[in-house]
């Protein structure tokens, strides 16, 4: 648990059923990188009774879980200066990737759909096991051996999703005020994509940008030129776009942009992709050098008399 906190960070939020904070967020004095790194999947403080409801706990946290994504965010953000988000509430619990009514109702016992409740494309998602608590995974079938109550949903709603977006979103508003403009970099990890056509490998990084609408096109420009640069295979918002954070705090015309990315976990973790393996520093490095690159054309967007050179 320990090992998942930055001391010189904000704790904020709660995981129901423990004394731990949802996530943790910090901000450098002085701000000196326009830059917000989140990483909202790799949290594994797992509260006994969640791990108790799970039918193979083992098999589903693993599979849910952005492995070790949070040991690269921490290297980026002490390399670079930039901010950094770390949620702490495991996915399995909650997904701060979807949007608070993204639920499938049939989870919830002796409980009917709020009213208003629209059948988006948001809501079929999460009839298919993919909603902000997720039921299903493929392959394996249903995560939870019953359904929960609706008072724990509220809880989770209140303690980990609410105030880690309150938080989120105050951070970029914080460094768009004081560069005039800022980039939020939601860090993710992936399996490993499948070869492409002509036996090519799969990419080893995906950028996505909601097509082009949470993030102006220079910076999504540069991030492929910099990994063609260092020799790395990267993908466009296949199979990976982005979700509810970009939908929800990218604002361009605000100066508010933000992008996923996606880091193909055979390239930091073990072969069991299951712990950091010795090539996790050199990813960090890579990350790193895309960050300040990053931060600099955010810098050379903002509004007129409002930037600075970064990490000045």
């Amino acid at each position: 648990m320990d090992e998942q906190r930055d001391e010189r960070g904000q704790p904020g939020g709660s995981i129901p059923g423990t004394n731990s904070p949802a996530f943790t967020l910090h901000l450098p004095p002085g701000a000196p990188l326009p830059v917000l790194i989140a990483v909202p999947h790799a949290g594994r403080d797992y509260p006994d009774d969640l791990l108790a409801r799970m039918r193979d706990s083992t098999v589903s946290a693993l599979r849910l879980e952005d492995r070790h994504a949070d040991v690269l965010g921490k290297a980026i953000a002490r390399s670079t200066g930039a901010g950094l988000l770390v949620a702490h509430a495991p996915r399995a619990m909650l997904d701060l990737n979807r949007s608070a009514d993204d639920m499938d109702w049939s989870m919830v016992a002796d409980s009917a759909p709020p009213s208003g409740t629209r059948h988006s494309l948001a809501n079929r998602r999460a009839r298919g096991g993919l909603g902000i608590v997720p039921r299903r995974l493929p392959g394996h079938g249903e995560i939870w051996k019953r359904r929960m109550e609706r008072g724990d949903l509220e809880n989770r709603l209140a303690g980990i999703h609410q105030p880690y977006h309150a938080a989120l979103r105050g951070a970029l508003h914080q460094l768009r005020d004081r560069w005039g403009a800022a980039l939020l970099v939601d860090l993710h990890s992936m399996p490993p994509l499948p070869a492409r056509t002509g036996g090519r490998p799969g990419a080893e990084f995906v950028i996505g940008d909601r097509f082009g609408a949470s993030c102006d096109r220079a910076l999504v420009a540069a991030a492929f030129s910099y990994l063609e640069a260092q020799g790395r295979q990267a993908a466009h918002n296949r199979p990976y776009a982005g979700g509810f954070v970009l939908d929800h705090h990218a604002a361009p015309a605000r100066g508010i942009h933000a992008l996923q990315i996606e880091v193909c976990r055979s390239s930091y973790l073990d072969g069991r992709l299951l712990e950091p393996s010795g090539r996790a520093a050199g990813v960090a490095r890579l990350l790193s050098g895309l960050v300040r690159l990053l931060a600099n054309e955010v810098a050379s967007i903002a509004r007129p008399g409002r930037f600075g050179l970064a990490a000045e």
